[in-house]
C-alpha cells in the first residue's frame, strides 16, 4: 500500500511516446516501484505545447477541456510527468474556473463544441499535478526516503525547473515560482547533493529552436556550462522539451558555443527511481545522446 493509496488519471503527452520514451518508461517504473496507480488517459489529445492560443484561445481552451473532461471523468486528479503539459493544461483549467464565476457563457461556449464532437462537458472539478507535485505534496518525501534503497550519496545534481512549471498558472500551492526548491529537497530524499547554479529556473531555448536556432542553442549552452561550473555531475529536469533541447541536441549546441560539454541530462523520473533500485536499462538511461555511465559510475 502507498501512503494515501494514490490514483491518476495519467496524461504522459506526445514527447514521452515519441522522442523521449525513456521518459514514459522510467514514470511506469517510478510509479510501479511507489505503488501508485496510474490510468492512462489513452483518449487524450496533445495540449498543443502553448502552440493553439497562438491562432485561438477557444481552440487551446476547448481541446484541453476536452482532455480535463477525460480525467473529471474517473474523478480522478490528472498527473503529467510533463512541464509543458502541466503548463498549458493547469492554465487552462485555471482560466475555464475562473470563467465559470466571471464569465459562463465561455464555459458553455467551450462546451457547446465539445457536446458537438460527443464528448463529456467540462465540470472544473478536477486538478492538474506534475508527477513532482504529486511526490512532494502528496505521497510525501519522508515516505519517498523510506523506500530508498540505493542511495545517491555522492552524486551532484542540479535541477532544471524550465518556465513552464512554475510560472505558466497563476496559483502554485507546491512551491516558490521565483526561489523553488522541491526539486532540490526531492534530491536529498534519495541521498543526492542539490547543487545550484544561475539559470536553473530560466527557459531552456526550445521555443526558439526551430526560428532561432543559434540563440536557442547558445542559451542552452550557457545553462549547461554554469551548471558544470557550479560541480553538478547532472543535470535533471521535469520537462521532456528541455530535455530534447539540453541532451538530445547537446553535441548541436556544443558546436555553437565552441565548447565541448558532455553534462547527462536525466529525467526527474529517471534519478528518483534510480534511488529506489530500478536498473539503469528499464529506466531507458541508454536512450539518452549524452552518456549517463559517468552518472552510473558514481553510484557503483
Amino acid at each position: 500500500m502507498t501512503p494515501k493509496s494514490l490514483r491518476y488519471a495519467y496524461f504522459p503527452g506526445c514527447v514521452a511516446q515519441g522522442a523521449c520514451r525513456e521518459l514514459y518508461q522510467s514514470t511506469q517504473a517510478l510509479t510501479q516501484a511507489l505503488e501508485i496507480e496510474l490510468v492512462e488517459l489513452k483518449k487524450a489529445s496533445c495540449c498543443g505545447s502553448g502552440t493553439f492560443k497562438e491562432d485561438s484561445q477557444l481552440l487551446e481552451d476547448t481541446v484541453n477541456a476536452r482532455n480535463l473532461a477525460l480525467a473529471e471523468e474517473l474523478n480522478l486528479p490528472l498527473l503529467t510527468h510533463c512541464s509543458t503539459c502541466q503548463g498549458v493544461l493547469g492554465h487552462v483549467d485555471e482560466r475555464l474556473k475562473d470563467a465559470q464565476a466571471k464569465n459562463p457563457a465561455y464555459v458553455e461556449q467551450v462546451n457547446g463544441l465539445l457536446k458537438k464532437e460527443g464528448c463529456s462537458p467540462y465540470r472544473g472539478s478536477g486538478e492538474v499535478k506534475h508527477i513532482l507535485w504529486a511526490l512532494v505534496g502528496d505521497y510525501g518525501l519522508e515516505a519517498l526516503q523510506a523506500k530508498v534503497t540505493r542511495k545517491l550519496a555522492g552524486l551532484k545534481c542540479a535541477a532544471f525547473y524550465g518556465c513552464y512549471l512554475l510560472r505558466a498558472q497563476d496559483r502554485i500551492p507546491y512551491d516558490d515560482p521565483y526561489n523553488p526548491q522541491s526539486m532540490e529537497n526531492v534530491f536529498r530524499a534519495v541521498g543526492a547533493t542539490p547543487i545550484y547554479f544561475p539559470g536553473r529556473t530560466q527557459c531552456c531555448g526550445w521555443p526558439l529552436a526551430s526560428y532561432a536556432t543559434e540563440q536557442s542553442f547558445t542559451m542552452a549552452g550557457g545553462h549547461i556550462q554554469a551548471a558544470i561550473a557550479a560541480g553538478a555531475d547532472c543535470l535533471v529536469t521535469p520537462c521532456p522539451l528541455c530535455h530534447l533541447n539540453l541532451d538530445s541536441r547537446q553535441p548541436e549546441v556544443e558546436k555553437v558555443i565552441g565548447s565541448k560539454l558532455g553534462l547527462p541530462i536525466l529525467h526527474l523520473p529517471q534519478l528518483v527511481a534510480l534511488a529506489l533500485g530500478v536498473s539503469p536499462q528499464k529506466l531507458g538511461l541508454d536512450r539518452h545522446i549524452i552518456s549517463t555511465s559517468s552518472v552510473l559510475d558514481k553510484l557503483r
